[in-house]
């Protein structure tokens, strides 16, 4: 078995025209829909960007126990089970710069080797010590200029002076080094590539041609990367956001035209598994909001796109209705490859439902710190903990850092050694107690949530997520989904005070 997973990062389902989307062409992603399974009730677990990617390694959701992290000592990986149980060869390519942060630096060890592309967004990558500070005013929108040291917007503006034309731009590289991963070991058998693209992530730089479709009339500097905060800019400045976004979109679907060539032109479709999918979504002014990590979890930032061949049983142009979401391909892949999964992954394997089998009942998912959220496919329910401020809310871990940095002394100086829990391996872990002073208290968890009340919504009838409904009986009946998943799996015995909660008794279904 061989297997290209392709692994975008902010990819919004509803702009991809095989799931109805009008706002740009997506030829590319109806060539993948074509000769593909499409997963029409595909969601994620835990968010945003790193928790993600812990989901899809370990098959576990982690948001419950965890905040943005390193994967962790007792974390069991499918690339590790693989190679120790068939001897899987497994390669990344990435653009995903915070895999060299403190957050995520045990990630790309995981697999045998990686291509780490330089230069997205904050990368710490072109240094300047003295830039043009008048020039950059000129060039840039003041809501992402920043003189600040190590700040993202900072790194940005210096990682951009390298990427000029279309072959220097980083998921372009990304996508030509999994190309080149391809053309060496086509030959072989028994290898997972994982290519990985940080677009369309924010910033939304795209090559000009690109660009030029979704020109916009906009004479202002360099504006592309929207605040993650309510929608407050005018409409022209908007529209220019949006239109980068579409710009950043269109490129990517160019690149997967690429890998699909490549697909095509030597056959892989007969012998190797192809899945295409995201991370997570972005908001785009819907709901009056910008990016993630502040709002509820709405269905544009929850509702993923999946795309799934599986050469021994190819179901072209197939469409999939059964409830999944991002864990599920921790498990899909082991059983790819035949591989017993280990007993810490969760989470239903996608071939069987190829062919009609069901999927989950409902899903869980959710931001640490936030609310936690479940949907059946028909219904989502947001629940939400009476003062998010005031939660009790501790973190499981024997990796103590966020995204760029340790974890504050003020964090640190309070924690306590946890017996096990049921998936660390006997190991004992930290028990840290969410503190103001951590470096992203702000950024994500219970310091960046500006939307905070319990609600309920019929997709079905609204689709959109406009009006919250009021139906007793169905918030009963989601609050009970809810309960059961925390416990299978095996939320702190706090998570279930702070929402209001009971857990429910053993071996209830």
């Amino acid at each position: 078995m061989r297997t290209v997973f392709l692994l975008f990062d902010s990819l919004n389902r509803h702009m991809l025209s095989p799931y109805g989307g009008t706002t740009l062409p997506t030829p590319n992603f109806e060539r993948l829909a074509a000769r593909t399974a499409t997963f029409d009730k595909h969601y994620v677990g835990s968010m945003p960007c790193m928790p993600a990617r812990r989901d899809i390694l370990t098959g576990r959701l982690g948001f419950l126990h965890r905040s943005w992290g390193p994967v962790e000592p007792f974390d069991v990986c499918f690339t590790e089970e693989l190679m120790k149980q068939k001897g899987t060869y497994s390669h990344l390519t990435t653009d995903h710069f915070h895999y060299w942060e403190d957050g995520g630096a045990t990630y790309h060890n995981r697999y045998d080797s990686c291509d780490m592309i330089r230069g997205q967004e904050g990368d710490g990558w072109v240094g300047v010590a003295s830039p043009d500070w008048a020039a950059l005013k000129q060039q840039f929108h003041q809501k992402q200029y920043s003189e600040r040291p190590r700040s993202y917007p900072r790194m940005n503006m210096m990682n951009r002076e390298r990427i000029r034309v279309e072959e220097d731009f980083p998921t372009h590289k990304t996508v030509q080094a999994g190309l080149d991963f391809i053309e060496r070991n086509k030959s072989g058998d028994n290898w997972f590539l994982q290519i990985e693209c940080f677009d369309p992530h924010e910033p939304f730089q795209a090559p000009d041609r690109f660009k030029d479709p979704f020109r916009t009339g906009w004479n202002g500097p360099t504006r592309d990367w929207p605040a993650y905060d309510r929608l407050t800019e005018s409409e022209e400045e908007a529209a220019e956001l949006r239109a980068n976004y579409a710009a950043s979109l269109a490129h990517c679907d160019a690149l997967l035209g690429r890998v699909l060539d490549a697909f095509d032109a030597d056959d892989l479709w007969k012998d190797t598994a192809l899945f295409v999918t995201t991370d997570h979504g972005f908001l785009l002014g819907e709901h009056e909001w910008w990016a993630k990590n502040r709002m509820n979890l709405y269905e544009e930032l929850a509702h993923l796109p999946l795309f799934l061949h599986d050469p021994r049983n190819p179901t072209p142009g197939t469409r999939i209705d059964a409830l999944t979401q991002t864990p599920d391909l921790c498990r899909t892949f082991m059983d790819l490859f035949e591989v017993e999964p280990a007993p810490q992954m969760q989470g239903l394997s996608l071939l069987p439902m190829l062919g009609g089998a069901p999927g989950h009942d409902a899903v869980l998912f959710g931001f640490y710190g936030g609310s936690a959220n479940v949907t059946d496919g028909r219904y989502t329910y947001f629940r939400y903990p009476d003062d998010l401020k005031t939660q009790e809310l501790y973190q499981y871990t024997l990796m103590p850092t966020h995204i760029f940095d340790f974890f504050a002394d003020a964090e640190l100086e309070q924690a306590e050694l946890s017996p096990p829990l049921s998936f660390t391996r006997n190991m004992p872990v930290l028990r840290v107690p969410v503190h103001e002073s951590a470096v992203m208290h702000g950024a994500y968890g219970p310091g960046s949530m500006k939307e905070d009340t319990t609600v309920l919504f019929d997709l079905a009838a609204d689709p959109e997520q406009a009006t919250p409904l009021q139906n007793p009986d169905e918030e009963a009946r989601m609050t009970g989904f809810l309960a059961l998943l925390m416990a299978q799996v095996d939320a702190p015995p706090e998570a279930f005070r702070r929402l209001g909660l009971s857990r429910p008794a053993e071996g209830a279904a």
